[in-house]
């Protein structure tokens, strides 16, 4: 069963002109409340009340006839409206406000005790409050007033209670005291001094000397303790507070005891020396151990304090404090509803009367009550509970009772019911209660709970999300709730309550349904149609995500933190099944015959919101069962094909439009393609966008969507290169200026360039990867790649070859250029140096690149840059290769070709290293090298060379020498000792040689002035043993220089014909011991060098010195050299030997 809802908030709690959306109503009274027998004061002032009342309606009265008004006249009923419980009422008939009226004033004239710190002092002030909150004009207000004055003063009462005393003074021989507490009330004797506490020294026995024994007190005998503890409760009477003064006297009780039996008990010698005190004194004589004198006019209304024991002579000082508490209160009061009512349920009443008016004042001034009272009714009402001693149980549930009343009709804060409700639950005693108390209590806490629940129930509309606290205002009414159903008090009086996470979640999912209804009927369309009906269910929809969401992110949590109920979860369930059934009504009837553009853009904007609210729902591996909403593509299938055609018809109508507009010039420095490709770019990634926002659950069916998405790119970006070409035609047609249309070929090129790079996207963008792994199970790899893949690269193959076409068109306007300036290189005069002989090249391209460079995107200029390298690097070799014979003409050509390089780096903003050096770039490189270089320093780089090859060499095949070589520094003389060869090849008939060394320093055109020398020649010895010495007369710098070599050549003497060639070694004269002047003459060490052959194929050195027809020192030095390669080519060693 469903507990019955209490009455639904009709406007905003805190908003003074709320719209009915986030409102409370504010219910009628239902009826007076019960009270008892009322004297004749109260009917005259009932009369004089009614008679006000006629005259003018009161204002809170009026508050609440203007706000049913603007509910009446703006309220959007449900479709169903839930029965609501009216609240209790918190008006009064005219005789009980009469009552309350001479009760209020009879406390305000009989106010005794000094006013509380932010009480209201003037007497006048407070008079002039309850006129205004009882509404009573000034003429009658004097008459009530001199009535209230005429009654019997009420009987003045103090309430005191001695709590307990610490550290008072031990008089007994154990050194603990038996304490007790004499006090009452001294008449017509004042306390000197005018602060509290203050008084005149006292002699012994005050309250016995002064005051009457009928009238005096006594506590208990707390035995042997030096703090007492007595917790009692006196009621002292009195006439005069400015005459009367509160006395009480503390004493240690004693008994007669023998001297042997304190002996026993004698701790120390203060303990002997009370036993000689004692002596003295007479028999069962009690001790003083302090006094506390207050005058009553000193004391508040309520006090509770620590207050010093003050001794009666200055032997011992310091005697303790006593804990009092003290309550000014009154007896036999002379209204009418205080004989005839209980206190609890007068002090109710006039609390109700005095929170309605706080109420009716803030609405006045347009402004929301906080649930604070002001000074004026905190006064008065502190006054009344203290003076007829309510407890504080008793005010706490007359404050619960009054607050929670006046919550379920007028805007107020919920926060302010969890006080009442935290000292009802710790001071909570069922017996303290009436059994009419306890159905009153029981009947507040079922009607707030109806109404909260009703709260609840219309959340949505009564705590909006654009009034900033409503969250805040939500969750205090759910803590109010909690802590009320947690009281020990709601437990005993209310036990058939169900839970309450079980009453808010029924009442959550009654409120979503409610709400549900409301919305439908707020997007019903006037015109009725299917477009129209589509509309409608399409707004709601929408406003079912919205709603969703805000539960996800600010309601869940709040209701899970209170309560761990899942508002989301519920809320998404109870909505789910309302939406299907609506959503599929509409599509079977939208998609029963052909779908036109219209309804196909209808239904595809009504798939994309309820596929946004599918997404809120749970994982299906977190689900229950099976939602409503799970199969909902279904109904939408026979639109797809309606979805994809208006998709490529409107992306090809863009796509023409654009390029028509389209002037071929770039939108700036750092942007160098046109504006249709942005309009392109833009076009696709709508289509991408149109993609996922479809996100088809079936594999197959997606496959063949996305198969069709790509099919249309496609054929869109083979469409705009065919415009955009037709249109820079268009444009270069009738322009004389040959760079005009440049511009635009590069504008073009840019275009496809972007085009390009955006086609390359799609993958990412239609999400390639996921779909493949969905439909991995049901279709085959290479399917996929036969499809989509494949669509994909021949449309990129297409858009590079456009791209290159361009890209080749412009590099061949710069070919000739470049081929031009690098043919004049060779024709320049001698005179000219290579440097500024390459100038007119390096301007030319300076200027192009530069253009093309600030025209072209860099993937196309660095394409151009490409194609301009490789044609380059081509006539260079031609030139190069013609130009052989001539180093002038090799220089120019390095020079350029060096420059030619940093011209396309470009300091990295060119082409990379790798790019640049290609093996037709190093081996051009290489040969410029050779041919610039002279006659000269080709021969010392053929030796070189020859010493590379000789330490490259480790293997005897052709022999070996050992030598030692040094050089004496101070003779400048290089001295070799040719000890032996070995190995030798037999190079003569008989099987043998005679072998002999000839050692020459090389390149002979650094050491000009030194002749070859010879050893003796050795018949018929493969292994001759030289040991012969040869000194060199010649400076250490040639010696030093790269290539310089110590040459031995062993040659087989012949008697009839030329000598054969054994072999050659090379010694590097800079590794020589002694030409550095640091080692000693007597280390030289033994050098074993392995004899060499010259190179079969011959050397690119020696071919290029060959080629110096008019060099003599070139062509005397290359006929050498082919004489020993000749020889060499005669003997070479047999493979095996």
């Amino acid at each position: 069963m469903r507990p019955p809802a209490a009455s639904s908030p009709e406007f905003l709690p805190g908003s003074p002109q709320a719209s009915p959306a986030g409102g409370r109503k504010v219910q009628a009274p239902t009826g007076p409340l019960s009270s008892g027998a009322e004297g004749r004061a109260a009917a005259t002032m009932a009369t004089l009340l009614s008679h006000s009342q006629q005259r003018r309606p009161p204002l809170l009265r009026q508050a609440i006839k203007i706000r049913r008004r603007r509910v009446r006249d703006t309220e959007d009923p449900l479709p169903q409206p839930t029965r609501e419980i009216e609240p209790p009422s918190h008006h009064f008939s005219p005789e009980q406000r009469a009552l309350l009226y001479e009760e209020a004033l009879y406390t305000v004239l009989h106010r005794v005790g000094r006013p509380e710190p932010s009480h209201v002092k003037e007497a006048s002030e407070l008079l002039r409050y309850l006129q205004e909150a009882f509404q009573v004009e000034p003429e009658e207000h004097q008459q009530m007033l001199q009535q209230v004055q005429e009654l019997e003063k009420p009987v003045f009462c103090l309430k005191a209670t001695v709590k307990q005393a610490k550290g008072i003074l031990g008089k007994d021989v154990s050194g603990f005291s038996d304490p007790y507490c004499l006090l009452g009330i001294e008449q017509g004797v004042g306390v000197p001094g005018g602060s509290p506490g203050s008084r005149r020294r006292q002699p012994k026995a005050v309250v016995r000397h002064t005051i009457p024994e009928e009238q005096t007190h006594r506590t208990q005998v707390i035995a042997q303790t030096l703090n007492p503890v007595w917790d009692e409760t006196f009621i002292l009477e009195f006439e005069d507070i400015n005459s009367a003064s509160f006395h009480l006297d503390m004493w240690d009780l004693d008994t007669v005891e023998s001297v042997r039996h304190k002996l026993g008990e004698l701790t120390d010698l203060h303990g002997l020396r009370r036993i000689f005190k004692d002596a003295r004194k007479d028999k069962g004589q009690d001790d003083f151990l302090g006094n506390v004198v207050l005058r009553l006019q000193d004391l508040r209304c309520r006090e509770d304090q620590w207050y010093r024991l003050e001794p009666c002579t200055e032997t011992y000082p310091d005697r303790g404090r006593c804990h009092l508490q003290f309550q000014l209160i009154h007896k036999r009061r002379a209204t009418a509803a205080s004989r005839s009512q209980h206190s609890y349920t007068v002090h109710l009443h006039l609390l109700q009367q005095l929170v309605a008016h706080e109420v009716t004042q803030h609405q006045a001034g347009s402004t929301s009550w906080d649930g604070s009272l002001s000074p004026q009714a905190a006064t008065i009402l502190f006054l009344h509970a203290t003076q007829k001693d309510l407890s504080d149980f008793h005010q706490s549930m007359a404050q619960w009772l009054a607050y929670s009343r006046v919550y379920q009709s007028l805007e107020f804060p919920s926060s302010c019911l969890l006080h009442p409700i935290t000292s009802i639950e710790y001071q909570w005693i069922q017996g303290r209660l009436q059994a009419e108390q306890r159905e009153e209590l029981a009947t507040s806490f079922t009607s707030l709970l109806a109404y909260g629940l009703a709260l609840i129930r219309r959340f949505r509309t009564v705590f909006p999300l654009s009034v900033a606290d409503s969250p805040a205002r939500l969750q205090s009414l759910l803590r109010v709730l909690v802590q009320m159903c947690k009281m020990k008090a709601f437990g005993e009086l209310c036990p058939d309550s169900a839970p309450l996470p079980r009453l808010v979640t029924e009442a959550l999912r009654t409120g979503t349904v409610e709400w549900f209804h409301m919305k439908q009927q707020h997007h019903q369309p006037m015109v009725q149609g299917l477009l129209e009906a589509g509309k409608a269910l399409l707004g709601l929809v929408q406003d079912i995500t919205g709603d969703l969401h805000q539960c996800q992110r600010t309601w869940n949590k709040l209701f899970h933190n209170v309560l761990k109920i899942d508002l989301f979860s519920m809320a998404f369930l109870e909505l789910q099944w309302l939406v299907a059934k609506r959503v599929q009504d509409h599509t079977a009837a939208a998609v029963s015959g052909p779908v036109s553009p219209e309804m196909g853009e209808s239904l595809f904007q009504l798939y994309i919101s309820l596929k946004e609210l599918c997404r809120l729902g749970p994982a299906p591996s977190e689900r229950d069962g099976v939602l409503a909403l799970d199969s909902c593509h279904r109904w939408f299938q026979p639109a797809i094909p309606s979805w994809l055609q208006k998709t490529y018809s409107v992306a090809l109508a863009r796509v023409q439009r654009a390029v028509q507009m389209d002037q071929l010039v770039p939108l700036g420095e750092l942007i160098k393609h046109s504006t249709s490709a942005v309009d392109l770019s833009t076009c696709f990634a709508q289509i991408g966008h149109t993609a996922q926002q479809l996100d088809w659950p079936d594999p197959e069916e997606a496959f063949m969507i996305t198969v069709k998405f790509v099919e249309d790119t496609c054929r869109l970006a083979l469409v705009y290169c065919s415009l955009i070409k037709a249109r820079a035609r268009e444009l270069a047609a009738g322009q004389k200026d040959q760079g005009l249309a440049a511009n635009m070929l590069c504008v073009v090129v840019n275009d496809m360039e972007q085009l390009r790079l955006v086609i390359g996207k799609l993958p990412t963008q239609l999400a390639w990867e996921a779909l493949e792994q969905r439909v991995g199970a049901v279709l085959e790899q290479e399917q996929l790649q036969n499809t989509l893949h494949a669509q994909l690269q021949s449309a990129l193959a297409g858009l590079s070859h456009e791209i290159r076409t361009g890209v080749r068109t412009l590099a061949e306007q710069l070919e000739a250029g470049i081929a031009k300036h690098i043919h004049s290189l060779v024709g320049v005069r001698e005179s000219v140096l290579p440097e500024d002989a390459i100038l007119p090249l390096m301007k030319f391209l300076e200027v192009e690149l530069y253009y093309m460079n600030t025209n072209l995107v860099q993937e196309n200029f660095s394409s151009l840059l490409t194609l301009l390298w490789t044609h380059t690097l081509t006539v260079l070799v031609e030139v190069a290769t013609a130009q052989r014979s001539c180093p002038l003409a090799s220089r120019r050509l390095k020079v350029a070709l060096q420059n030619l390089e940093i011209c396309f780096y470009a300091e990295g903003c060119g082409l990379p290293p790798e790019a640049l050096h290609t093996a037709t770039f190093k081996d051009l490189q290489r040969d410029l090298e050779l041919q610039a270089a002279s006659s000269r320093e080709l021969i010392r780089r053929y030796f070189s060379s020859r010493l590379e090859q000789q330490a490259e060499t480790t293997t005897e095949e052709l022999g070996a020498v050992t030598i030692k070589a040094s050089y004496r520094a101070s003779e400048q003389k290089l001295r070799v000792e040719l000890l032996s060869a070995s190995n030798l090849l037999p190079l003569d008939a008989n099987g043998s040689s005679d072998p002999f060394v000839q050692l020459t320093l090389e390149p002979r055109h650094e050491f000009p002035e030194l002749a070859p020398r010879e050893t003796q020649k050795h018949k018929k010895d493969l292994h001759p043993l030289f040991d012969e010495t040869f000194e060199f007369l010649v400076p250490a710098e040639p010696c030093q220089k790269d290539g310089a070599c110590l040459l031995l050549t062993v040659l087989d003497h012949d008697t009839l014909g030329a000598d054969d060639l054994e072999g050659e070694a090379f010694l590097p004269l800079r590794s020589v011991h002694g030409l550095h002047g640091t080692e000693e003459p007597g280390e030289v060490p033994q050098t074993r060098l392995p004899l060499t052959y010259p190179t079969p194929n011959g050397d690119p050195v020696l071919r290029l010195l060959e080629s110096r027809k008019g060099d003599r020192e070139a062509q005397a030095f290359v006929k050498l050299r082919r004489q020993r390669a000749k020889q060499a080519s005669q003997h070479a060693p047999q493979p095996g030997r």
